[in-house]
């Protein structure tokens, strides 16, 4: 995999997620690019498979107070709490730049209440220019960010409002690794409706200054991202993949400490039909090209048709 290579034009990384031909399989995670312009100079956008916006509430929020983000060993502590311009200042401000996206775009829609989802998710649903709609059930660093995310049956309440607003676009469900089992959550996502699952969002971390004696972030504690996070997400990933989704037929995106396109190879082994980038953009922009270019190479050396035939592959005898 040291020979990477432009994998703009490799038709052999096509995915379908849930109906949709993605031209690789390596998306951005939400949170970690803005809505699209933040990154337009950085990261040719032609280039990804897809683009996840940061979270839309129905209301702006300005956020957590600072300290909001901290670097830890292997990894990235963050309590921005779901800062965002608000539904309205989203279709006014960013959406005209969204529609001139040459790339797939997933909004990320968050909320407090069940009516909140269904607002903003049904604000959005007629926009063509939005391929699909992640649920952000599973925020660790919000009062109530985690209230959808580790209650089976509040979930499935909401997937199920929020699948009967939503008409056109494709619905995923942001899964929190902070529960006891994640395929009752990922069932119950399922089972209402969702088209695809993403998996997973942060762990619920702390980090405390020495010399203070106090924690590091205003919030206390904060949801930990990065190379750190990846070995849970893996086992989450697989799990998911062989208890729930591969009967269901529901595809799975990948997510945590997700840099390079091994990392990618082991996600989809593992289950995952695409994966999600986040803290390794603040480290280089232009990492998900690389992981590309990387999958390219590597169905090179194994003399593969096509990245779809990593998924689900891991071997367990």
């Amino acid at each position: 995999m040291s020979n990477e290579r432009d994998a703009r034009e490799d038709p052999r990384l096509r995915v379908a997620l849930a109906g949709l031909t993605l031209r690789n399989p390596v998306l951005t995670a939400s949170g970690t690019c803005g809505y699209g312009p933040e990154y337009d100079e950085a990261i040719d956008y032609r280039r990804l498979g897809a683009f996840t916006t940061k979270s839309v509430t129905l209301e702006p929020r300005p956020g957590n107070e600072p300290a909001r983000i901290v670097e830890v060993r292997a990894g990235l502590l963050n309590a921005i709490g779901l800062a965002n311009v608000g539904l309205e200042g989203f279709l006014a401000e960013k959406l005209p730049f969204i529609e001139r996206m040459p790339t797939t775009v997933f909004v990320n829609v968050a909320g407090h209440r069940i009516d909140d989802y269904v607002a903003v998710a049904a604000a959005l649903d007629p926009h063509e220019c939005i391929a699909g709609l992640e649920l952000n059930v599973s925020c660790p660093n919000v009062a109530d960010g985690l209230t959808f995310g580790t209650d089976a049956g509040l979930l499935g309440q909401l997937v199920s409002e929020v699948r009967a607003a939503v008409r056109r676009a494709k619905l995923i469900v942001k899964l929190s690794p902070n529960v006891t089992d994640i395929t009752a959550l990922a069932r119950a996502a399922i089972a209402n409706g969702a088209d695809v699952i993403s998996l997973v969002n942060t762990y619920v971390g702390m980090a405390i200054d020495v010399r203070s004696w106090r924690p590091l972030l205003a919030n206390r504690t904060g949801g930990l991202s990065g190379p750190a996070i990846k070995p849970m997400a893996l086992f989450a990933v697989h799990r998911v993949y062989r208890e729930v989704a591969r009967e269901a037929g529901v595809p799975l995106i990948g997510m945590g400490g997700v840099t390079t396109a091994q990392d990618a190879i082991e996600f989809m082994l593992a289950g995952a039909t695409a994966v999600a980038v986040g803290t390794a953009l603040f480290v280089d922009p232009t990492t998900p090209l690389k992981i590309a270019g990387g999958l390219s190479a590597y169905l090179d050396e194994r003399g593969l048709g096509s990245v779809s035939d990593l998924v689900g592959q891991l071997k367990i005898e």
